[in-house]
């Protein structure tokens, strides 16, 4: 799995990874924000973010991708 994807449709309230982290299963990568809750978008396994496909501020849609790791 190397794209992780939006859960639901929210803005990005903050992006905690650069492209070359290192990350591991269970971080968190991006944090979206809906309805005054904070919603964790965690990495599903060990690996490198290469590239991250939203900004803070930014409007995602459910499945939208976000992060491409490697």
């Amino acid at each position: 799995e190397n794209e992780v994807v939006a859960s639901m449709s929210a803005n990005v309230f903050k992006v905690q990874v650069a492209v070359g982290d290192k990350v591991i299963a269970g971080q968190s990568l991006i944090v979206l924000e809906a309805m005054k809750m904070e919603i964790p978008i965690e990495s599903p396994r060990d690996a490198e973010v290469a590239e991250i496909l939203t900004q803070k501020g930014a409007t995602v849609s459910t499945g939208d991708v976000l992060v491409r790791l490697k």
